[in-house]
């Protein structure tokens, strides 16, 4: 495995800090909301913003629709948690396979390839994908979505290919671009088809083809 290039080591250690803040202490009221941030994904994984209410939550949970006030005033604030929560998920990805060594096309492929993995298994990164797409019917400002998969896998390319793993006449911008598009098309296909299933399979094959394109021959 090679070692990261530096201005990739810088990007990923801003990205990683700035996206994953401290820590919270796991209080009785943290603990709360987390069960509530819980059966809130659950909702609107299975049955999207619209059709969920505060007290289905509520129900859920076995607690008041005034407990879950208390918390989330709204459930406009419940879906801005619950997204924010999904995004709260790649720090933490990032920072586990950075750990490991990895070279940056490699890093890239394993970070798309265990991101696949979440969204087969992690009711959080459904239920915020979920959201993002019916972000119209939410009055709140949700986070942008895409641009810091592509920021991040466009300087892993860069390095990747100023280490000589990705081929001369591949542009970073346009392949991370293809490589973000493809993912989130693959993700969204198997959702609508199999409910995310066969999400892993699908991937490592559109995976296969593209990192074959990209990488240097």
């Amino acid at each position: 495995m090679s070692e990261p290039h530096p201005a990739f080591s810088s990007f990923v250690q801003k990205k990683i800090v700035t996206r994953r803040g401290s820590e919270p202490k796991q209080d009785r009221s943290t603990r709360t909301r987390r069960l509530l941030l819980t059966a809130a994904s659950e909702l609107f994984s299975e049955h999207g913003f619209r059709h969920t209410s505060v007290k289905d939550v509520a129900d859920r949970v076995e607690m008041t629709k005034g407990a879950v006030y208390f918390h989330y005033p709204t459930k406009e604030a419940l879906a801005v948690a619950v997204v924010e929560e999904h995004y709260g998920r790649w720090p933490a990805l990032l920072e586990q396979v950075v750990a490991e060594g990895y070279g940056p096309l490699d890093t890239a492929a394993q970070l798309l390839a265990r991101a696949a993995m979440a969204f087969r298994d992690d009711v959080v990164v459904q239920a915020g994908a979920r959201l993002q797409i019916e972000r119209p019917q939410i009055d709140a400002q949700l986070p942008t979505p895409y641009v810091d998969w592509t920021e991040l896998l466009e300087s892993l390319l860069v390095a990747a290919q100023e280490g000589g793993e990705v081929g001369e006449e591949v542009r970073p911008a346009a392949a991370a671009r293809s490589l973000v598009a493809a993912f989130f098309g693959t993700q969204h296909i198997s959702d609508v088809l199999h409910g995310r299933t066969d999400v892993v399979d699908r991937w490592a094959e559109a995976s296969d083809l593209l990192f074959a394109a990209i990488r240097a021959r």
